[in-house]
C-alpha cells in the first residue's frame, strides 16, 4: 500500500529522607518530564505485547547519587521515551508495524498478522490518501480507459483501494503467515545517516522470522509481487502483461523502501520537532 512519507513517561520516586538525621539534607526533587498523551494501544500491539514489552534502554531504578547520577538517569530515560516509536507518525499516518529500538518482541500469531494487514488496511486515513491518489492520477489522465466526471474519479479511487487491500494483506498477513515471517520493521535506531538509511533499504529484502532469525523478505518481495499480478484481474486491458506487472511490482518495492526510511527516522524527527 502506497503509503506518504511525512515529517508528527517515566516517574522518578524520591527516596524518604533519614528520619535519624539531626539536619537532614534537603532532597533535590525529582526530575519533572512533560508527558505526552499516551495514544490506546492497537489490537495488534496487545497481541503481540508490544505494549507490555517495550523498555527504554537504561530503564533501571532511580537512583540518586552526589554525583548527580539522578538526573543523568533521568535525561537518558526521557530521551529514550522521546524516542520510540508511536503508532502513528504526525497524528496521523498509520505506523502500527514499526517496533522501538533494542525492542524484541514475541512472535504475531496467525491472527495477529492478519489484524495488523486489517489496521493499516481500514485505518480512516486510508481512506483519505487514496482519495488524494486518485485525484492526482484523476487530473493527470493516468488511465484513459476510466474517463472523467465522477463516474471516472470514482473508478480510479476503487482501483487505487483494491490496490492498497491486496498489497496489504499479501505482505502483512497472508505471506507471512505461510512463511513464518515478522512482518513489523525493527528500527536499527542508532549509528550514522547512512548506515540506518543503508539498514532500512536492507529491510526490504531482509526481515525476522518468527524464530527471531534473518532472512529473505519473502512477505515484502513475494508480497508485492502477487499484488502487482493480481491487479491484472481488475485493470483494463491495456494496463496487463508482464511489462506492466514488472513496472507496479517495483513502484511497489521502492514505496516499501520509502516507508521503511520514514519509519527509521521518525522517533528523531519526532523528538526533534517536538522536545521540551
Amino acid at each position: 500500500m502506497l503509503f506518504f512519507f511525512a515529517v508528527g513517561g517515566l516517574r522518578a520516586q524520591t527516596p524518604p529522607p533519614n528520619s535519624g538525621q539531626s539536619n537532614p539534607k534537603r532532597e533535590t526533587p525529582p526530575c519533572q518530564q512533560v508527558q505526552e498523551p499516551a495514544a490506546a494501544p492497537s489490537q495488534a500491539e496487545s497481541q503481540s505485547g508490544k505494549e507490555g514489552t517495550e523498555k527504554p534502554p537504561n530503564a533501571a531504578p532511580n537512583e540518586r547519587s552526589p554525583n548527580g547520577g539522578s538526573e543523568e538517569n533521568c535525561a537518558s530515560q526521557s530521551t529514550a521515551e522521546q524516542l520510540k516509536q508511536t503508532n502513528r507518525i504526525l497524528w496521523v499516518v498509520p505506523n502500527f508495524a514499526a517496533v522501538s529500538a533494542n525492542t524484541q518482541l514475541p512472535p504475531l500469531s496467525v491472527k495477529g498478522k492478519f489484524w495488523l494487514a486489517t489496521e493499516d488496511t481500514f485505518d480512516y486515513s486510508s481512506f483519505i490518501w487514496t482519495g488524494i491518489l486518485a485525484g492526482q492520477e484523476f487530473g493527470t489522465k493516468t488511465y484513459a480507459e476510466f474517463g472523467q466526471g465522477m463516474a471516472g474519479y470514482g473508478r480510479y479511487y476503487y482501483h487505487i483501494f483494491i490496490d492498497g487491500v491486496s498489497g496489504s494483506y499479501f505482505t502483512e498477513a497472508i505471506v507471512p503467515s505461510l512463511t513464518h515471517e515478522d512482518p513489523r520493521y525493527y528500527t536499527l535506531g542508532h549509528g550514522g545517516f547512512f548506515r540506518r538509511t543503508a539498514y532500512a533499504l536492507s529491510r526490504v529484502v531482509i526481515t525476522k522470522t518468527d524464530s527471531e532469525r534473518n532472512s529473505f523478505n519473502w512477505s515484502e518481495v513475494g508480497g508485492n509481487l502477487l499484488e502487482a499480478g493480481l491487479s491484472n484481474a481488475y485493470y483494463p486491458a491495456e494496463e496487463r502483461g508482464v511489462r506492466q506487472t514488472a513496472i507496479n511490482w517495483g513502484a511497489q518495492l521502492e514505496s516499501a523502501a520509502l516507508n521503511n526510511i520514514a519509519k527509521e527516522f521518525w522517533p528523531d524527527i519526532r523528538h526533534f520537532l517536538f522536545r521540551k
